[in-house]
């Protein structure tokens, strides 16, 4: 090897290792926030379903007695 050779490097370069490690961790974060809303909507489902049932329920026993 000749003094105009250029080094080669010594391993991987780290800013390609910190975007893809940053990229990834987006990654994560965006599915928990989409997650979160995602619960939120069945949460909100179900409970409409319960009221729905104890109207059904309470209309049912008024008509019983």
């Amino acid at each position: 090897m000749t003094s105009a050779e250029p080094v080669p490097p010594a391993g991987p370069r780290t800013g390609e290792v910190q975007a893809s490690v940053l990229a990834a961790l987006q990654l994560v974060e965006d599915a928990r926030y989409r997650d979160s809303r995602r619960r939120r909507k069945l949460q909100r489902a179900r409970v409409l379903a319960e009221r729905a049932v104890a109207d059904r329920r309470l209309a049912r026993d008024q008509t019983e007695d």
